[in-house]
């Protein structure tokens, strides 16, 4: 059984969807969860309690990924509350579905300042707590496959979800050896408030059902947690800048 008894993990847009289990699955390891928001305080706030009927700590903190000012207080806060962090899950996420012709400056500066630069932002002000851990500390990052293949309305954030997979290589290749592993997650098609807003959402869900190679079992935010444990573990000390995908077979197939 993986233990993170004693560790301090910090997951970005935790109040639903990936985020939240990534939280709770975390705390169920025996970490203490640092549950970031934007909007959903009562949502936020939900995952907190649940973590803290685990008998872990929690603390809940709005802010915004995309403004350096809000990371670097976010940090701040960590280490004054916690004195430590020893692991960070980026999953906190935006950018909208249109297609390419409808996007404006602010569209794609948005896209790319949440889902790239507030992950580099956020290592840049981490840095100094993620290297005091004992061991290795873990910083693991969610993508999609938007960021390989073509997808309809998907442009904007399949552009960003590429621009991070390069950004978390780059980044093990600067940091690595200073104690720190950089690695992503890919996650297939999982329901969520954000992915049933996607134009043809249904049809996309049908057509992961059909195509899934482990026997119609259907993706879950579960699921993908499961593979954000493995990396937040020892067992994964030797993977480094690497795209573990979790999408039960669908991108193997033509």
């Amino acid at each position: 059984m993986i233990s993170l008894k004693g560790q301090v993990a910090l997951v970005t847009g935790a109040s639903r969807g990936i985020g939240r289990a990534c939280a709770l699955k975390l705390a169920e390891a025996g970490a203490d969860v640092v549950v970031n928001y934007l909007s959903s305080h009562s949502a936020a706030t939900e995952v907190a309690q649940q973590i803290q009927q685990m008998g872990q700590r929690s603390a809940v903190v709005k802010a915004d990924v995309s403004e350096d000012e809000d990371v670097a207080a976010m940090v701040e806060f960590i280490g004054q509350r916690f004195g430590r962090l020893d692991i960070v899950v980026s999953n906190a996420a935006g950018g909208g579905f249109r297609p390419l012709m409808d996007a404006k400056r602010k569209h794609f500066d948005a896209a790319m300042s949440t889902n790239v630069l507030g992950l580099l932002h956020l290592v840049q002000s981490a840095q100094s707590l993620l290297a005091r851990t004992e061991g290795r500390a873990r910083v693991i990052a969610l993508s999609s496959h938007g960021s390989h293949a073509a997808m309809s309305n998907y442009g904007l954030i399949g552009s960003s979800k590429a621009a991070l997979e390069s950004l978390v290589r780059h980044l093990a290749l600067e940091l690595g050896n200073s104690g720190i592993n950089f690695n992503l997650v890919l996650a297939g098609l999982v329901e969520t408030d954000s992915t049933r807003n996607l134009p043809g959402a249904e049809m996309l869900f049908d057509y992961s059902r059909q195509r899934t190679l482990v026997s119609s079992r259907s993706l879950t935010a579960e699921d993908v947690a499961d593979a954000v444990l493995f990396l937040a573990s020892p067992l994964s000390d030797l993977v480094q800048g690497a795209t573990l995908v979790v999408d039960g077979g669908l991108g193997i197939q033509q």
